[in-house]
């Protein structure tokens, strides 16, 4: 195949693949929305559907997902709840677009979110169905706001899956994190267990661009492969939150690592698309 030939190939991905997610988004929302009125409001339910919508979009775009850890290695998600009926609390490294589905794959609960995100068309229709927690960053009001809702999901036995670092970054470096999710952990007592994700080569991550820019070069790509390693549940009750912070970072931090040892390791089972 010639370059010329490549490069048409690639631009039509582009437009196939947003249609696609499009499609599937509004079509699934409805059949959630039937479903609800005939059944009624299930937890169960919904994460059943969010997991649905994740799959589907990794599908979609021919993400190579190689996970490691307990329950992920089997193909099974992460428990949403510890030992005390509490929710956990689940925090990732956040580097790409595709970092949401792939959590939602991986592990039961709820995203916190950008609170632009929740106007977006399509995708903010499904994010505020699917429960997600909006944020203003720049706001301290939103800012308690959303620790309370957090809170109120781990007190219920949900969970919650956060990007501390706040925003997305290029490379394997774990940012400093912003304090809500330990807050939350710490007035609840809940477990938190840490992510690492890594994603072979650069053009997966999400940097100084626009979200469309961004999403026209994942939709580009005729395969993006990632490796994401889930850890041990680490305990809040009793620990300072520096001290919580710095344990949870570090966790993260190494597990990364291995996501990125897990990239070069393991050869891939995906033709592309």
């Amino acid at each position: 195949m010639t370059n010329d030939e490549s490069g048409v190939r690639a631009q039509a991905r582009i437009p196939v693949r947003v249609a696609s997610f499009a499609a599937y988004c509004l079509g699934l929302y409805a059949q959630y929305e039937t479903t609800s009125r005939l059944r009624g409001e299930s937890n169960e339910r919904q994460l059943r559907y969010i997991r649905r919508w994740g799959r589907k979009i990794l599908a979609l775009w021919n993400v190579e997902v190689i996970a490691r850890g307990p329950f992920v290695e089997h193909g099974h998600q992460v428990p949403r709840r510890g030992a005390s009926g509490k929710g956990r609390i689940f925090v990732s490294n956040h580097r790409s677009m595709l970092d949401v589905p792939v959590t939602i794959d991986l592990v039961q609960g709820r995203h916190v979110s950008r609170a632009d995100l929740s106007k977006w068309p399509v995708i903010g229709l499904v994010a505020r169905r699917a429960g997600t927690l909006f944020v203003d960053r720049g706001s301290k009001k939103s800012g308690a706001a959303v620790v309370l809702a957090m809170v109120a999901e781990v007190e219920d036995g949900e969970a919650v899956i956060v990007f501390p670092e706040g925003t997305t970054f290029a490379g394997d470096e774990v940012r400093p994190f912003r304090h809500g999710a330990f807050t939350a952990a710490k007035r609840t007592d809940a477990e938190i267990v840490p992510i690492g994700l890594a994603y072979e080569g650069a053009a997966a991550a999400f940097g100084d661009e626009s979200f469309v820019e961004h999403m026209k070069r994942i939709s580009r790509a005729p395969r993006t492969r990632c490796a994401a390693c889930v850890g041990e549940p680490i305990e809040s009750r009793g620990v300072e939150l520096a001290v919580l912070e710095a344990r949870v970072r570090d966790a993260m931090q190494a597990l990364v690592h291995q996501a990125r040892r897990t990239l070069d390791e393991t050869p891939s089972t995906t033709p592309t698309a």
